[in-house]
């Protein structure tokens, strides 16, 4: 499982022409599922997120968790994080899962981060077609992988 969680000022998702979701300070989490994907990722990814120190504190140092920071949290499905690129120019996607795998995985990790931030958190549409806007603050932008665990 792959996120990419980019600390926002604000961040929305447009689907049909109409705003789905949104939200004001906090992060914008991209979020990609793999077949070996499983509870433990969800778990693991979840406890990070909530405690990566990437909010400021009083003097301006990166030093507040999204827990602490009281920010808001947006959460959008992408398999596209699964591309490979090894070879050609065409992408490949055959890691990551398809829907029927990916939807229960997908809704788990949602739920979680629910608890987990101990509040409600915005989502995208998972498998619509949809225009993610974002003001990224800082910038700050940071990839995990829970399969490297580093």
């Amino acid at each position: 499982m792959r996120v990419f969680v980019q600390r926002v000022s604000e961040a929305s998702v447009i689907v049909d022409n109409e705003i789905c979701s949104e939200i004001g300070s906090g992060v914008l989490i991209l979020l990609g599922i793999e077949n070996a994907d499983n509870s433990e990722d969800i778990d693991w990814l979840c406890s990070k997120i909530v405690k990566l120190r990437i909010f400021p504190d009083a003097e301006g140092i990166m030093n507040l968790s999204l827990m602490e920071g009281k920010g808001e949290a947006l959460v959008v499905s992408q398999f596209t994080l699964h591309a490979s690129t090894k070879k050609g120019n065409r992408p490949s996607y055959i890691k990551a899962a398809r829907p029927e795998v990916a939807l229960p995985l997908y809704e788990e990790f949602v739920f979680r981060l629910t608890q987990v931030l101990g509040k409600e958190i915005e989502t995208g549409k998972f498998g619509a077609d949809m225009k993610v806007s974002l003001i990224n603050d800082g910038p700050v932008s940071i990839w995990i992988d829970s399969k490297s665990k580093e």
